[in-house]
Protein backbone atom coordinates (compact mmCIF):
# COMPACT_ATOMS: atom_id res chain seq x y z
CA UNK A 1 0.00 0.00 0.00
CA UNK A 2 1.30 3.63 -0.70
CA UNK A 3 -1.33 6.00 0.24
CA UNK A 4 -0.18 9.02 1.55
CA UNK A 5 3.54 11.51 1.03
CA UNK A 6 6.89 10.27 1.88
CA UNK A 7 8.26 12.87 4.42
CA UNK A 8 12.03 12.77 5.06
CA UNK A 9 13.34 14.46 7.66
CA UNK A 10 16.20 15.83 7.01
CA UNK A 11 15.93 15.46 3.32
CA UNK A 12 17.69 18.77 2.02
CA UNK A 13 20.94 17.35 1.94
CA UNK A 14 22.76 13.73 2.39
CA UNK A 15 21.16 10.22 2.83
CA UNK A 16 17.99 12.00 3.28
CA UNK A 17 18.01 14.00 -0.04
CA UNK A 18 19.19 10.65 -1.82
CA UNK A 19 16.15 8.88 -0.33
CA UNK A 20 13.53 11.61 -1.32
CA UNK A 21 15.48 11.87 -4.54
CA UNK A 22 14.38 7.97 -5.44
CA UNK A 23 10.74 8.31 -4.09
CA UNK A 24 10.37 11.29 -6.57
CA UNK A 25 11.88 9.53 -9.39
CA UNK A 26 9.40 6.61 -8.20
CA UNK A 27 6.45 9.64 -8.88
CA UNK A 28 5.27 9.57 -5.08
CA UNK A 29 4.32 12.46 -3.33
CA UNK A 30 7.09 13.82 -0.92
CA UNK A 31 7.70 16.25 1.49
CA UNK A 32 11.25 16.95 2.44
CA UNK A 33 11.99 19.34 5.58
CA UNK A 34 15.53 21.04 7.14
CA UNK A 35 16.12 23.91 9.12
CA UNK A 36 16.85 26.73 6.15
CA UNK A 37 13.60 27.18 4.19
CA UNK A 38 15.65 28.96 1.06
CA UNK A 39 17.77 25.44 1.11
CA UNK A 40 14.67 23.64 1.16
CA UNK A 41 12.83 25.59 -1.45
CA UNK A 42 16.00 25.49 -3.86
CA UNK A 43 16.33 21.64 -3.26
CA UNK A 44 12.53 20.68 -3.09
CA UNK A 45 13.28 22.64 -7.00
CA UNK A 46 16.16 20.21 -7.71
CA UNK A 47 14.04 16.96 -6.73
CA UNK A 48 11.18 18.59 -8.92
CA UNK A 49 8.36 15.78 -9.05
CA UNK A 50 5.61 16.14 -6.51
CA UNK A 51 8.41 17.35 -3.89
CA UNK A 52 7.21 20.35 -1.35
CA UNK A 53 9.73 21.41 1.43
CA UNK A 54 8.70 22.67 5.43
CA UNK A 55 11.34 24.07 7.92
CA UNK A 56 12.00 23.37 11.12
CA UNK A 57 14.88 22.75 13.96
CA UNK A 58 14.63 19.37 15.40
CA UNK A 59 16.41 20.45 18.15
CA UNK A 60 13.26 22.92 19.41
CA UNK A 61 10.63 20.37 19.35
CA UNK A 62 7.95 22.94 19.73
CA UNK A 63 8.25 24.07 16.79
CA UNK A 64 7.32 20.84 15.10
CA UNK A 65 4.03 19.66 15.40
CA UNK A 66 3.03 23.15 13.86
CA UNK A 67 4.92 22.99 11.14
CA UNK A 68 3.55 19.53 9.89
CA UNK A 69 0.03 20.88 10.34
CA UNK A 70 -0.76 20.78 6.46
CA UNK A 71 0.55 17.23 5.98
CA UNK A 72 -1.90 14.89 5.06
CA UNK A 73 -1.63 11.23 5.28
CA UNK A 74 1.96 9.23 5.54
CA UNK A 75 2.97 6.36 4.07
CA UNK A 76 6.96 6.53 4.63
CA UNK A 77 8.36 8.58 7.56
CA UNK A 78 12.25 9.02 7.40
CA UNK A 79 14.26 11.01 10.17
CA UNK A 80 17.77 11.54 8.79
CA UNK A 81 18.38 14.81 10.91
CA UNK A 82 21.93 15.46 11.78
CA UNK A 83 24.06 17.78 13.33
CA UNK A 84 27.45 16.66 13.88
CA UNK A 85 29.13 17.05 17.20
CA UNK A 86 32.29 16.48 18.90
CA UNK A 87 32.36 16.42 22.55
CA UNK A 88 35.01 14.69 24.90
CA UNK A 89 34.75 13.79 28.48
CA UNK A 90 37.87 16.40 29.18
CA UNK A 91 35.92 19.22 27.13
CA UNK A 92 32.16 18.48 28.04
CA UNK A 93 29.85 21.48 26.55
CA UNK A 94 26.79 20.78 28.25
CA UNK A 95 24.56 23.06 26.03
CA UNK A 96 26.00 21.25 22.65
CA UNK A 97 25.00 17.77 24.00
CA UNK A 98 21.62 18.91 25.39
CA UNK A 99 20.90 20.10 21.63
CA UNK A 100 22.15 17.14 20.16
CA UNK A 101 20.21 14.66 22.42
CA UNK A 102 17.14 16.77 21.80
CA UNK A 103 16.90 16.81 18.29
CA UNK A 104 17.63 12.95 17.62
CA UNK A 105 15.74 11.43 20.52
CA UNK A 106 13.48 14.22 21.65
CA UNK A 107 12.73 15.60 18.02
CA UNK A 108 12.73 12.11 16.55
CA UNK A 109 10.09 11.30 18.74
CA UNK A 110 8.10 14.44 18.36
CA UNK A 111 7.62 14.06 14.70
CA UNK A 112 6.13 10.63 15.08
CA UNK A 113 4.14 12.05 17.53
CA UNK A 114 2.61 15.04 15.62
CA UNK A 115 2.05 12.54 12.35
CA UNK A 116 0.63 9.80 14.13
CA UNK A 117 -2.78 10.08 13.28
CA UNK A 118 -1.77 10.52 10.11
CA UNK A 119 0.22 7.16 9.53
CA UNK A 120 -1.50 4.04 8.93
CA UNK A 121 -1.54 0.84 9.55
CA UNK A 122 0.80 -0.06 6.26
CA UNK A 123 3.39 2.73 6.71
CA UNK A 124 6.56 2.22 7.95
CA UNK A 125 9.56 4.73 9.47
CA UNK A 126 13.09 4.45 9.10
CA UNK A 127 15.55 6.21 11.58
CA UNK A 128 19.45 6.98 10.76
CA UNK A 129 21.49 6.56 13.39
CA UNK A 130 25.29 5.85 12.82
CA UNK A 131 27.50 3.59 14.03
CA UNK A 132 29.61 5.39 16.67
CA UNK A 133 27.60 3.49 19.02
CA UNK A 134 29.48 0.24 17.63
CA UNK A 135 33.41 2.24 17.16
CA UNK A 136 33.64 5.10 19.38
CA UNK A 137 36.12 7.79 19.02
CA UNK A 138 37.39 10.87 20.63
CA UNK A 139 34.55 13.43 20.72
CA UNK A 140 31.94 10.75 20.52
CA UNK A 141 30.25 11.01 23.37
CA UNK A 142 27.36 12.09 22.52
CA UNK A 143 27.22 10.58 19.33
CA UNK A 144 27.75 7.21 20.78
CA UNK A 145 25.12 7.67 23.43
CA UNK A 146 22.40 9.44 20.95
CA UNK A 147 23.05 6.09 17.96
CA UNK A 148 22.30 3.76 21.46
CA UNK A 149 19.11 5.71 22.00
CA UNK A 150 17.83 4.96 18.40
CA UNK A 151 17.92 1.50 18.55
CA UNK A 152 16.25 1.77 22.34
CA UNK A 153 13.48 4.12 20.36
CA UNK A 154 13.26 1.78 17.58
CA UNK A 155 11.94 -0.84 20.36
CA UNK A 156 9.71 1.35 21.56
CA UNK A 157 7.98 2.47 18.78
CA UNK A 158 7.52 -0.79 17.15
CA UNK A 159 5.48 -2.43 20.34
CA UNK A 160 3.30 0.74 20.84
CA UNK A 161 2.86 1.35 16.92
CA UNK A 162 2.22 -2.24 15.92
CA UNK A 163 1.43 -2.96 12.71
CA UNK A 164 3.31 0.15 12.00
CA UNK A 165 6.79 -1.11 11.06
CA UNK A 166 9.96 0.89 12.53
CA UNK A 167 13.45 -0.13 11.81
CA UNK A 168 16.79 1.83 12.26
CA UNK A 169 19.95 1.93 9.86
CA UNK A 170 23.17 2.62 10.92
CA UNK A 171 25.65 3.49 7.87
CA UNK A 172 29.58 3.55 8.22
CA UNK A 173 31.40 5.99 6.58
CA UNK A 174 30.01 6.76 3.29
CA UNK A 175 32.85 7.67 0.70
CA UNK A 176 30.61 9.69 -1.69
CA UNK A 177 28.85 11.90 0.99
CA UNK A 178 29.52 16.11 0.86
CA UNK A 179 31.01 15.47 4.30
CA UNK A 180 33.76 13.36 3.49
CA UNK A 181 34.37 15.10 0.49
CA UNK A 182 38.53 15.72 -0.18
CA UNK A 183 39.26 14.16 3.11
CA UNK A 184 41.13 11.34 1.27
CA UNK A 185 43.62 10.56 4.36
CA UNK A 186 40.71 9.76 6.84
CA UNK A 187 39.13 7.80 3.75
CA UNK A 188 41.79 5.33 3.21
CA UNK A 189 42.22 4.52 6.59
CA UNK A 190 38.81 4.03 7.27
CA UNK A 191 39.30 1.83 4.25
CA UNK A 192 41.76 -0.29 5.45
CA UNK A 193 39.57 -1.17 8.48
CA UNK A 194 36.91 -3.07 6.14
CA UNK A 195 37.01 -6.21 5.54
CA UNK A 196 35.48 -6.11 1.71
CA UNK A 197 38.35 -3.10 0.96
CA UNK A 198 35.48 -1.11 -0.50
CA UNK A 199 33.99 2.16 1.65
CA UNK A 200 30.37 2.41 1.57
CA UNK A 201 28.12 4.66 -1.63
CA UNK A 202 25.64 6.52 -1.01
CA UNK A 203 23.70 4.54 -3.07
CA UNK A 204 24.38 1.34 -0.85
CA UNK A 205 22.36 3.22 1.88
CA UNK A 206 19.86 4.45 -0.25
CA UNK A 207 19.36 0.80 -1.53
CA UNK A 208 18.94 -0.48 1.91
CA UNK A 209 16.77 2.26 3.19
CA UNK A 210 13.92 1.41 0.57
CA UNK A 211 14.20 -2.36 1.38
CA UNK A 212 13.97 -1.52 4.64
CA UNK A 213 10.81 1.06 4.34
CA UNK A 214 9.42 -1.18 1.68
CA UNK A 215 9.53 -4.97 2.83
CA UNK A 216 6.56 -6.02 5.07
CA UNK A 217 8.44 -8.43 6.81
CA UNK A 218 11.01 -6.36 8.05
CA UNK A 219 10.05 -4.65 11.60
CA UNK A 220 12.11 -3.58 14.86
CA UNK A 221 15.40 -4.14 12.88
CA UNK A 222 18.48 -2.01 13.37
CA UNK A 223 20.90 -2.66 10.08
CA UNK A 224 24.52 -1.86 9.48
CA UNK A 225 25.63 -0.11 6.35
CA UNK A 226 29.64 -0.37 6.78
CA UNK A 227 31.77 -3.00 4.80
CA UNK A 228 32.02 -4.42 7.63
CA UNK A 229 34.06 -2.01 9.61
CA UNK A 230 32.29 -2.73 12.33
CA UNK A 231 34.09 -6.20 12.86
CA UNK A 232 37.38 -5.86 14.52
CA UNK A 233 39.95 -7.44 12.23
Amino acid sequence: MTDGAVVVVGGTSGLGKEVARHYVQADREVVITGRDPTRGSSVAAELGGKTTELAFDLSVPKEIAPALEGVGDVSRLVLAGVHRDLNTMREYDVDAAVALVTLKLVGYTEVVHALLDRLHDDSSILIFGGLAKERPYPGSMTVTTINHGVDGLVRSLTSELKPIRVNALHPGIVEDSPFWAGKTEALDAHRARTTTGRLVQMQDVVDVAILMLENPSIAGAEFRVDSGWSIPL
